[in-house]
Protein backbone atom coordinates (compact mmCIF):
# COMPACT_ATOMS: atom_id res chain seq x y z
CA UNK A 1 0.00 0.00 0.00
CA UNK A 2 1.63 3.47 -1.19
CA UNK A 3 1.97 6.49 1.69
CA UNK A 4 -0.69 8.41 -0.55
CA UNK A 5 -3.11 5.48 0.05
CA UNK A 6 -1.99 5.12 4.03
CA UNK A 7 -2.54 8.82 4.02
CA UNK A 8 -6.33 9.04 2.56
CA UNK A 9 -7.54 6.51 4.51
CA UNK A 10 -6.44 8.04 8.00
CA UNK A 11 -7.45 11.43 6.29
CA UNK A 12 -11.47 10.17 5.58
CA UNK A 13 -10.91 8.15 9.17
CA UNK A 14 -10.18 11.29 10.81
CA UNK A 15 -13.28 13.23 9.24
CA UNK A 16 -15.65 10.71 9.91
CA UNK A 17 -14.88 9.79 13.55
CA UNK A 18 -16.76 11.68 16.46
CA UNK A 19 -13.69 11.63 18.67
CA UNK A 20 -10.11 12.16 18.09
CA UNK A 21 -8.37 8.78 16.84
CA UNK A 22 -4.57 7.48 18.30
CA UNK A 23 -2.15 6.17 16.22
CA UNK A 24 -2.85 2.60 17.89
CA UNK A 25 -6.48 2.99 16.75
CA UNK A 26 -5.49 4.55 13.04
CA UNK A 27 -3.53 0.76 12.77
CA UNK A 28 -6.21 -1.10 13.52
CA UNK A 29 -7.77 0.48 10.29
CA UNK A 30 -5.80 -1.75 8.00
CA UNK A 31 -6.51 -5.44 8.04
CA UNK A 32 -3.40 -7.96 7.87
CA UNK A 33 -4.29 -8.26 4.03
CA UNK A 34 -3.61 -4.56 2.98
CA UNK A 35 -0.13 -4.97 4.48
CA UNK A 36 -0.52 -3.00 8.03
CA UNK A 37 1.60 -0.10 7.69
CA UNK A 38 3.77 0.51 10.76
CA UNK A 39 3.63 3.56 13.63
CA UNK A 40 6.55 5.28 11.88
CA UNK A 41 4.14 5.15 8.24
CA UNK A 42 1.36 6.04 10.41
CA UNK A 43 3.01 9.13 12.51
CA UNK A 44 4.38 10.44 8.38
CA UNK A 45 0.97 10.45 7.07
CA UNK A 46 -0.42 12.87 9.87
CA UNK A 47 2.77 14.80 9.54
CA UNK A 48 2.17 14.94 5.79
CA UNK A 49 -1.86 15.43 6.15
CA UNK A 50 -0.89 18.52 9.01
CA UNK A 51 1.69 20.09 6.46
CA UNK A 52 -1.21 19.93 4.03
CA UNK A 53 -3.82 21.66 6.14
CA UNK A 54 -1.22 24.15 6.87
CA UNK A 55 -2.41 26.84 4.48
CA UNK A 56 -6.76 25.43 4.70
CA UNK A 57 -9.70 26.43 7.07
CA UNK A 58 -8.99 23.55 9.01
CA UNK A 59 -5.83 22.01 11.47
CA UNK A 60 -4.86 18.80 11.99
CA UNK A 61 -3.83 18.70 15.97
CA UNK A 62 -2.82 16.04 18.69
CA UNK A 63 -4.89 16.42 21.49
CA UNK A 64 -4.97 13.84 24.41
CA UNK A 65 -7.17 11.02 22.97
CA UNK A 66 -4.71 11.50 19.51
CA UNK A 67 -5.66 13.48 16.12
CA UNK A 68 -8.59 15.48 15.46
CA UNK A 69 -9.38 18.01 12.50
CA UNK A 70 -10.32 21.07 13.93
CA UNK A 71 -11.84 24.64 12.68
CA UNK A 72 -8.97 27.30 12.88
CA UNK A 73 -9.31 29.25 15.81
CA UNK A 74 -9.85 32.95 13.32
CA UNK A 75 -12.85 31.25 11.42
CA UNK A 76 -14.77 29.71 14.75
CA UNK A 77 -17.69 33.02 14.58
CA UNK A 78 -18.29 31.76 11.03
CA UNK A 79 -18.58 27.84 11.57
CA UNK A 80 -20.39 29.20 14.96
CA UNK A 81 -23.46 30.83 13.13
CA UNK A 82 -24.69 27.14 11.73
CA UNK A 83 -25.91 26.65 15.67
CA UNK A 84 -28.47 28.82 16.69
CA UNK A 85 -27.66 28.80 20.52
CA UNK A 86 -25.23 30.37 22.31
CA UNK A 87 -21.54 28.55 23.50
CA UNK A 88 -22.61 28.26 27.39
CA UNK A 89 -20.93 30.49 29.71
CA UNK A 90 -19.42 29.35 32.79
CA UNK A 91 -19.50 31.40 36.06
CA UNK A 92 -16.18 32.59 37.85
CA UNK A 93 -17.03 30.00 40.30
CA UNK A 94 -16.90 27.23 38.48
CA UNK A 95 -13.82 28.20 36.56
CA UNK A 96 -12.12 28.61 39.94
CA UNK A 97 -13.45 25.26 41.16
CA UNK A 98 -12.22 23.55 37.75
CA UNK A 99 -8.64 25.31 37.88
CA UNK A 100 -8.06 24.10 41.42
CA UNK A 101 -9.05 21.03 40.35
CA UNK A 102 -6.60 21.00 37.13
CA UNK A 103 -3.83 22.53 39.81
CA UNK A 104 -4.07 20.18 42.63
CA UNK A 105 -5.45 17.40 41.78
CA UNK A 106 -6.39 15.02 43.34
CA UNK A 107 -8.25 17.51 45.12
CA UNK A 108 -11.18 17.14 47.59
CA UNK A 109 -14.08 19.00 47.97
CA UNK A 110 -12.86 20.59 51.47
CA UNK A 111 -9.10 21.40 50.21
CA UNK A 112 -11.21 23.39 47.48
CA UNK A 113 -13.18 25.13 49.94
CA UNK A 114 -10.75 25.70 52.15
CA UNK A 115 -8.60 27.32 49.25
CA UNK A 116 -11.59 29.21 47.66
CA UNK A 117 -12.85 30.66 51.40
CA UNK A 118 -16.27 29.28 50.45
CA UNK A 119 -18.16 26.03 50.15
CA UNK A 120 -18.28 24.31 46.62
CA UNK A 121 -22.04 24.33 45.26
CA UNK A 122 -22.87 20.98 44.27
CA UNK A 123 -23.87 22.29 41.09
CA UNK A 124 -20.68 23.28 40.39
CA UNK A 125 -19.67 20.03 40.74
CA UNK A 126 -22.06 18.39 39.06
CA UNK A 127 -21.54 20.07 35.77
CA UNK A 128 -17.96 19.64 35.67
CA UNK A 129 -18.88 16.39 35.99
CA UNK A 130 -21.47 15.92 33.46
CA UNK A 131 -19.27 17.86 30.93
CA UNK A 132 -16.53 14.81 31.41
CA UNK A 133 -14.18 17.29 32.61
CA UNK A 134 -13.46 16.13 35.70
CA UNK A 135 -14.19 12.54 37.86
CA UNK A 136 -13.74 10.62 41.36
CA UNK A 137 -10.23 9.29 41.19
CA UNK A 138 -10.81 7.68 44.33
CA UNK A 139 -11.32 8.63 48.52
CA UNK A 140 -9.33 9.96 50.66
CA UNK A 141 -8.22 7.78 53.80
CA UNK A 142 -9.36 10.16 56.24
CA UNK A 143 -12.64 10.06 58.06
CA UNK A 144 -15.47 10.36 56.10
CA UNK A 145 -13.58 9.20 53.26
CA UNK A 146 -14.31 12.42 50.72
CA UNK A 147 -13.93 11.90 47.22
CA UNK A 148 -10.73 12.93 45.15
CA UNK A 149 -11.27 14.67 42.18
CA UNK A 150 -8.89 14.90 38.89
CA UNK A 151 -9.57 16.09 35.18
CA UNK A 152 -10.23 13.47 32.59
CA UNK A 153 -8.70 13.16 28.69
CA UNK A 154 -11.96 14.89 27.74
CA UNK A 155 -11.02 18.07 29.56
CA UNK A 156 -7.58 17.79 28.06
CA UNK A 157 -9.22 17.20 24.75
CA UNK A 158 -11.83 20.04 25.16
CA UNK A 159 -8.83 22.43 26.01
CA UNK A 160 -6.84 21.17 23.39
CA UNK A 161 -3.94 20.31 25.72
CA UNK A 162 -2.32 16.79 24.84
CA UNK A 163 -1.17 16.32 28.87
CA UNK A 164 -1.76 18.66 31.87
CA UNK A 165 2.02 19.87 31.61
CA UNK A 166 1.17 22.36 29.12
CA UNK A 167 -1.50 24.24 31.44
CA UNK A 168 -0.02 27.78 32.12
CA UNK A 169 2.58 27.81 35.22
CA UNK A 170 1.05 29.03 37.88
CA UNK A 171 3.34 32.23 38.20
CA UNK A 172 1.76 32.95 34.81
CA UNK A 173 -1.76 33.03 36.26
CA UNK A 174 -2.32 36.33 38.25
CA UNK A 175 -6.23 36.09 38.31
CA UNK A 176 -8.83 34.06 37.08
CA UNK A 177 -10.23 37.05 35.43
CA UNK A 178 -7.29 37.39 33.14
CA UNK A 179 -7.23 33.62 32.42
CA UNK A 180 -10.76 33.54 31.25
CA UNK A 181 -9.90 36.63 29.27
CA UNK A 182 -6.86 35.41 28.05
CA UNK A 183 -9.17 32.03 26.94
CA UNK A 184 -12.36 33.66 25.39
CA UNK A 185 -11.07 37.00 24.26
CA UNK A 186 -9.31 35.94 20.95
CA UNK A 187 -12.80 34.20 20.30
CA UNK A 188 -14.64 37.26 21.22
CA UNK A 189 -13.03 39.64 19.46
CA UNK A 190 -12.79 37.71 16.19
CA UNK A 191 -16.93 37.34 16.57
CA UNK A 192 -17.20 40.73 17.27
CA UNK A 193 -15.54 41.97 14.09
CA UNK A 194 -17.63 39.56 11.96
CA UNK A 195 -21.05 40.82 13.39
CA UNK A 196 -19.84 44.48 12.31
CA UNK A 197 -18.42 43.48 9.15
CA UNK A 198 -22.05 41.81 8.83
CA UNK A 199 -23.82 44.86 9.04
Amino acid sequence: MSQNEIRNIIEVALLAAEAPLNVERLQTLFAKGDLKPDTQAIRAALAALQEASAERGVELVEVASGFRYQVRAEYAPWVGRLWAERPARYSQALLETLSLIAYRQPVTRGEIEDIRGVSVSSSIVRTLMEREWIRVLGHKEVPGRPALYGTTRKFLDDFGLQRLEQLPALADVRDLDALHADLFSEQERALANAQKEAE
